[in-house]
């Protein structure tokens, strides 16, 4: 088995040190690079690695948000970095493997045999949605699609997620992008004290709404700032009314 890496890191010394100590392991294909959030989730697209040695602390989206924009099943994920404050949560979920820099070739030597011993497992997959939303870990950006190319959206100017069509879409004031992940996913990561989820296929944040309407049938209606109306289900209004203190 070839195992197609992908390296992902802003600095170009540390790209040049990982492609150096994976040359001595024939089975293993460096496929690309990329320096930020952004190419490595496109690379991860065009490229199919099977390995993405993943830096956590980048410019624009750290390597969580990466690992988390990815839609599943995800290649395994190494995280390499200088910060050593994610570790024990890494180990603690169980994570692929988690190197701290500088990599040595003892420990890069260990996360490939534990791939090469049969790779990914469901739990370790689950473990990234975890460490991607543990205590302090809530996301302060997501990844979106616009066309052909993925935009970096501050957790500020998010209004809500839907789903719709078999797409996940991002909303903000003036317009909707998509993306990868699940709503089901997203949730998992967004706080609850600052979204609601008010039907099957919607999450809102809660800062963004303007208006909430309650119909005679027991539902709901909201409007968003941007103008956005969303339904709310008759079950999920009760709660949304006790998050908005009403």
């Amino acid at each position: 088995m070839t195992i197609r890496t992908l390296i992902v890191d802003d600095e170009q010394p540390a790209r040049d040190r990982l492609r150096q100590l994976l040359a001595g392991h024939p089975d293993v294909e460096v496929v690309g690079e990329a320096e930020d959030g952004v190419q490595a989730i496109e690379a991860v697209a065009a490229l199919a690695p099977s390995l993405v040695l993943l830096d956590i602390q980048m410019p624009g989206c750290s390597g969580l948000e990466v690992a988390s924009s990815l839609a599943h099943p995800r290649p395994a994920i190494v995280f390499c970095t200088a910060f050593d404050q994610y570790a024990v949560d890494a180990f603690e979920l169980q994570a692929m493997d988690y190197l701290l820099k500088p990599v040595t070739r003892a420990r890069l030597q260990a996360a490939l045999d534990r791939l090469r011993a049969g790779g990914p497992t469901r739990t370790e997959d689950r473990a990234v949605d975890q460490l991607s939303h543990a205590p302090g870990l809530a996301p302060t950006r997501f990844l979106a699609r616009k066309g052909s190319r993925y935009r970096v959206v501050p957790a500020s100017e998010v209004t809500a997620f839907s789903f719709d069509e078999g797409l996940t879409r991002l909303h903000t004031t003036t317009e909707q992008l998509w993306m990868q992940p699940t709503l089901a996913a997203l949730g998992r990561r967004l706080p609850p004290e600052a979204f609601a989820q008010i039907s099957r296929t919607v999450v809102v944040k809660l800062d963004a709404i303007r208006e909430a309407r309650p119909m005679s049938d027991g539902t709901g209606q909201i409007t968003l700032e941007g103008g956005a109306t969303f339904a709310v289900s008759r079950r999920r209004w009760r709660i949304l009314m006790e998050k908005l203190g009403g």
